[in-house]
């Protein structure tokens, strides 16, 4: 069948591929995938169902799909040494969704890091489904450092006992220390799950803390620091019994990698994408790669000198700098600029970040007091050190001058002239 081309979607693909590389991308939750990624994702793959695991499908035919997923889960599991992966999920929220379905009964206790703090809705907001169909409880930084108190998680944790603990961040600059967080999930008989979405690609190479080591069981995103499509995975290092002794109808207690396979599909979803289970594969194959090393090295390096521009510019960047690819910036120690002041001035610049609420802020979500900003998309366009140092001078110029359109507009064509130094698709 021949169907006439629909240009009108066409040219707006094409608009949005102008848009991302004239400008210059800061949000810590984006990135941009290869060639072959997207190649791979739009094939024919997207055609075919297959409900069910490799060699247990639902459907026919899935001969040849059974062949690619089984490489993006053993690639998967080289790349964070784990020993069992299910790389089903569509998104982080859907992995989350699946793990808290297989351990969790409605109205079981959950403690999670507070999503005004810097963690996540599926973490137990009570917006998302994580805080509507369980009782959460929630840690947070300390308003001193920026920093979390592992004594106060302890003492949380003793007092509700919950079944879960959640461990991660969508806004937190700084290392977990999962070893502790283990040991008081151990002590109130809680499972662990680490939500390693943002840093997934550094701790896949060893720049971050091995969460696998201490938590049961850690989920994560594909397309932030790991570069691949946008879609979800759950891991184990290994495997072991549900200790809340979940069983099938015929009364045999099921191991967790049966329970979490059985939360993604039937839990949560139908059939697997299996067009972007290829595109994880091959973002898996590239995250093995010595040119990635290099990648995910550099994301670090910069991320390191950006915190330290914004510092030695008078900002207040929490907790005081960062270990990994992002930061977050209270912007109330520049004076009355909310995070939605600086996010609609930066757009017109063509520089791009997200408004993010801070730790103990005095303003609305919607309004916000500070910015969320990481190096992951920019370093991949090849930036470099002295490249993040130009970068927060010109977030400061388009701040310094938020309410003069001109000044904005001499900015922005100066960033658009800059950005064909780092072609991003050749």
């Amino acid at each position: 069948m021949t169907m006439l081309r629909d240009q009108i979607i066409f040219d707006l693909i094409q608009k949005e591929q102008h848009r991302q590389e004239t400008g210059i991308e800061l949000i810590a939750s984006e990135n941009f995938a290869s060639k072959q990624v997207m190649e791979a994702m739009g094939t024919v793959l997207t055609n075919k169902y297959a409900e069910g695991l490799p060699g247990k499908r639902y459907y026919g035919g899935c001969e040849v799909v059974d062949e690619i997923e089984n490489i993006a889960i053993d690639r998967a599991k080289e790349l964070f040494g784990a020993e069992w992966a299910n790389v089903q999920p569509h998104s982080g929220a859907q992995a989350n969704a699946a793990v808290m379905l297989a351990v969790l009964n409605a109205g079981d206790k959950i403690l999670g890091f507070d999503l005004s703090h810097g963690g996540h809705l599926t973490h137990g907001s009570s917006v998302n489904f994580s805080g509507k169909l369980y009782q959460p409880s929630f840690y947070g930084v300390e308003k001193e450092t920026g920093m979390i108190n592992y004594d106060h998680v302890d003492e949380i944790a003793r007092k509700e006992k919950p079944k879960l603990i959640i461990c991660g961040a969508s806004a937190y600059s700084r290392e977990w220390d999962y070893e502790r967080l283990r040991t008081i999930a151990d002590e109130v008989g809680a499972i662990l799950l680490a939500d390693i979405s943002h840093p997934a690609g550094l701790i896949a190479r060893g720049l971050l803390d091995d969460p696998l080591e201490h938590c049961h069981i850690v989920t994560t995103t594909t397309h932030k620091t790991l570069r691949g499509p946008r879609g979800g995975m759950i891991m184990m290092r290994e495997d072991f019994e549900n200790p809340f002794g979940i069983k099938t109808p015929k009364g045999v207690v099921r191991k967790m990698s049966s329970l979490l396979d059985s939360g993604v599909f039937p839990g949560t979803q139908g059939g697997p994408l299996e067009h972007v289970i290829a595109a994880k594969a091959v973002a898996f194959g590239e995250a093995l790669s010595d040119d990635y090393m290099k990648y995910v090295l550099q994301v670090k390096k910069n991320a390191a000198v950006m915190a330290q521009r914004f510092m030695d510019k008078g900002y207040h960047v929490i907790s005081g700098g960062t270990d990994n690819h992002m930061m977050l910036i209270d912007l109330r120690s520049k004076g009355d600029v909310s995070g939605r002041d600086a996010e609609d001035a930066l757009i017109k610049a063509d520089i791009t970040i997200n408004k993010n609420m801070v730790p103990f802020d005095s303003r609305s979500p919607f309004i916000t007091s500070g910015i969320r900003v990481g190096t992951a998309a920019i370093t991949t366009r090849g930036m470099m050190e002295p490249e993040m140092e130009k970068v927060v001078d010109l977030i400061d110029d388009v701040l310094m001058n938020k309410d003069n359109d001109n000044k904005l507009l001499e900015i922005k064509e100066g960033v658009n002239t800059w950005m064909n130094n780092f072609p991003l698709y050749k």
